[in-house]
């Protein structure tokens, strides 16, 4: 049997922004309008047969986002999310959401704070399939060395990203 969800899509500076949610308002996916066939795909791993109607009307996680783009950054933490994936993917999910806005952290780093040092490599696939963008902040994770790299919504956004919680941090 599929499960259902319901879809939103949200304008934001950055481009129109599509949240998937449970019928309890629970975020399953947010990904890029432009990059709606990647999040399908993370869907399909995740929950196998799926269905997804549209949602009239804005949700909570659309709230959330237009107060993130318009400079509380602390509104994202309220956003309930649910991932399926593997034990050490749901992990690294969560300790994403432990990164402070504004802040950034290397791939070791985060693997190091995970109680895993060596495992850099699996945290960057793992940081990868992150399917809830922006909420479960993956643009947060920069290469040792201070560069940026990817990201599943492109490396304009995530510099982007970076820039505006760094302008609202320093504006606090």
């Amino acid at each position: 049997m599929a499960i259902k969800f319901q879809l939103e899509q949200y304008t934001s500076p950055i481009g129109a922004i599509l949240i998937v949610a449970d019928d309890e308002g629970t975020v399953r996916a947010i990904d890029f309008a432009d990059y709606e066939a990647r999040m399908h795909q993370l869907l399909r791993i995740q929950y196998g047969d799926y269905s997804v109607t549209a949602h009239a009307g804005h949700g909570a996680a659309s709230d959330a986002l237009a107060a993130y783009f318009e400079g509380d950054l602390d509104t994202l933490a309220d956003v309930p999310v649910k991932t399926e994936g593997t034990a050490f993917q749901r992990d690294v999910w969560t300790a994403l959401r432990t990164i402070p806005a504004g802040s950034t952290i290397s791939y070791g780093q985060l693997a190091a704070n995970l109680g895993r040092p060596k495992a850099s490599r699996a945290v960057g696939l793992a940081n990868g399939s992150n399917p809830i963008s922006i909420v479960v902040p993956c643009h947060r994770v920069i290469g040792s060395d201070g560069s940026l790299t990817g990201y599943g919504g492109g490396m304009e956004r995530k510099r982007w990203l970076l820039d505006h919680e760094r302008a609202c941090v320093r504006a606090d």
